[in-house]
């Protein structure tokens, strides 16, 4: 401890004199005699007083307080996004300069988003969306003089950014993630989806990095100072053709070769051309698989098994499939809401028993507000991104208008959760896709029991309606229309693009495969995963490349780049564009207004 609180007291002198000292220091030459004076007092002092300028953790609660907490979180409408978040804890104390500093973070057992209050003595209150860069690595406290402390199995320091100014420039930087406290937080900043970010994050790129548009280097070169460089075990390389062996072939009648309309680079085509329903190796990316196939293409023995689908016209049978695979044993899963979408506010279909119109939604709030939704991945993950795909339905389209669940549990609105938070109720009978803080990720039919069991071990969720797939089976609303809540296109016709998941388990391994439908209803979607094997399946977007945009990233060290990879050529319009016609990865460099998941290779 003595050791620590001196790195503290030395950290914080060298914050106040960065790259130069006190100028009477300067003018007598003295700032080695200085900095040598500053340790040897931190060390005193530390001698003095080992252990009582450092708090605990914040930490989960227990017992009687927990039990209050889930009175509040199983209420009809909980109220605050802190009655939503049980797992909430809050240290609070005035600081050396009388403000008064509350620290929250909104999951203790996730780690990850805190919420900063500072109470200047005149009243006025400032709160600040502070995220941990690395969950697994900081632990955060009040010191007894209200500091940030930060703690790590290698290292300990405290940081008042609210004090000398840093909270402020990182506050208008106009930065998605500003970094502050030595790199191991960043301040959330609001920023406008989609496009007014872009030029904020370019020019810091410009100005920080050598190769100013180089994501790689914005993680490994002179930006980060190796800060998020870590030197785990190499996963054991494996042969592709292995794991395509492994996966097997699509059930089909017909096997064709297709050229798809697709921008991912496959190993082992002959001249882009793909034989249907077999998975083939992405190009420099391993553990990421690629297939192609056409509905009207699948067995009959798959529409003869048990579970009805509705009749498949022949313009879907028509219509192209393009599919991803990921091997989950060499990748994790994320999940960020986008700047604007989906809100937590009410949908307009549900009405009557399903609405309560004296809320600002189901939840009892309509904002997230003092969370700040950025709608891009963490810098501190960038390195590791191997592919993103876009989420679910906006709120407007995410609950009931007819049936019994428009009528029960305020219309059923499709509840999501992000970095260990829930933003919007989780209601069971709906199709969920999670993670947990061991890495396993889960897709099923939300439930009571499994909340029990899951919920301070979920890291994200997001629910889209009820299965395509459950149990191997076509899911029991596929076939009605009002009741699974499809939706269609913009002319309500059921037959639209689309995009779903699902989890695949082939001897003990898990796949999650995305696919892409140019056109398909439901029950096409279903019977398609029916064909390659899928469990349990589930709908995601529809309509547009934009709102079906998946993209699979190579990172190029030669050339300093991230290369992308399109699902579908009509997806690489959807990214933005520099003035020399290069194009910039969406969700990767620029905040999105929606909801996406990303796939990190594993540490």
């Amino acid at each position: 401890m003595p050791v620590t609180i001196a790195k503290t007291l030395l950290r914080a002198s060298q914050k106040r004199f960065p790259t130069r000292y006190p100028a009477k220091i300067q003018s007598n030459s003295m700032a080695p005699v200085f900095m040598a004076l500053v340790f040897a007092a931190a060390l005193v002092l530390a001698t003095l007083a080992p252990a009582a300028a450092q708090a605990e953790a914040l930490a989960p609660p227990e017992g009687a307080l927990l039990e209050s907490r889930m009175v509040d979180y199983g209420a009809p409408v909980p109220g605050s996004l802190l009655a939503l978040n049980p797992f909430h804890a809050t240290a609070e104390g005035v600081d050396g300069d009388g403000n008064g500093v509350r620290l929250t973070t909104m999951n203790a057992h996730a780690n990850s988003w805190y919420i900063l209050e500072v109470t200047l003595e005149n009243g006025r209150t400032a709160r600040y969306h502070l995220e941990n860069s690395d969950p697994a690595e900081w632990r955060l406290s009040l010191t007894d003089e209200a500091e940030i402390y930060l703690e790590s199995a290698e290292d300990a320091y405290a940081c008042a950014p609210w004090q000398d100014g840093e909270l402020a420039e990182a506050a208008a930087s106009g930065l998605p993630y500003a970094p502050v406290c030595d790199w191991a937080l960043f301040l959330r900043n609001e920023v406008s989806g989609n496009r007014s970010s872009r030029e904020a994050v370019s020019q810091f790129l410009r100005d920080n990095v050598l190769f100013g548009d180089s994501l790689v280097n914005l993680i490994k070169g002179a930006f980060y100072e190796d800060r998020f460089m870590a030197s785990s075990e190499e996963l054991a390389a494996e042969d592709p053709g292995a794991i395509v062996a492994l996966l097997g072939q699509a059930e089909l009648d017909r096997r064709p070769a297709m050229r798809p309309r697709s921008g991912i680079e496959v190993e082992g085509s002959d001249n882009g051309a793909m034989q249907a329903g077999a998975w083939y190796a992405v190009e420099d990316a391993p553990g990421v698989f690629h297939s192609t196939m056409q509905s009207g293409m699948i067995a009959r023995s798959v529409f003869e098994r048990a579970g009805g689908t509705n009749r498949l016209d022949g313009a879907e049978n028509g219509a192209d499939v393009y599919l991803m695979a990921f091997d989950l044993s060499r990748f994790e899963i994320g999940y960020e809401v986008g700047t604007d979408h989906p809100r937590v506010d009410w949908s307009p279909r549900p009405s009557g028993a399903g609405r309560n119109y004296n809320t600002g939604g189901p939840d009892g709030f309509g904002t997230t507000a003092p969370l700040v939704r950025v709608g891009m991945i963490s810098p501190s993950i960038t390195d590791r991104i191997a592919a993103t795909f876009t989420g679910g339905f906006k709120r407007e389209h995410g609950a009931w208008r007819f049936g019994p669940r428009a009528q029960a549990n305020w219309g059923n609105h499709y509840g999501f959760m992000s970095n260990g938070v829930i933003l919007s109720r989780l209601w069971p009978g709906l199709a969920t896709l999670y993670m947990t803080d061991d890495g396993t990720v889960g897709m099923t039919t939300w439930s009571e029991e499994l909340e029990e069991e899951l919920l301070p071990h979920l890291v994200f969720a997001r629910q889209n309606g009820v299965p395509l797939i459950e149990n191997g089976v076509p899911g029991a609303e596929v076939q009605s229309w009002g009741g699974g809540n499809w939706s269609g296109s913009a002319n309500a016709d059921l037959r639209t693009l689309r995009s779903g998941a699902c989890i695949r388990e082939v001897d003990g391994r898990s796949f999650l495969i995305y696919a892409y439908f140019s056109a398909a209803t439901p029950s096409g979607q279903a019977r398609t995963f029916q064909a390659y094997g899928c469990d349990y399946a589930m709908i995601l977007d529809m309509n547009s490349p934009e709102l079906t945009y998946a993209a699979v990233y190579v990172q190029d060290e030669e050339a300093e780049e991230i290369r992308t990879m399109h699902l579908a050529d009509a997806m690489a319009g959807v990214d933005l564009t520099r003035r020399d016609g290069t194009r910039i990865p969406r969700f990767l460099s620029y905040a999105d207004n929606r909801d996406f998941f990303y796939v990190a290779r594993r540490q």
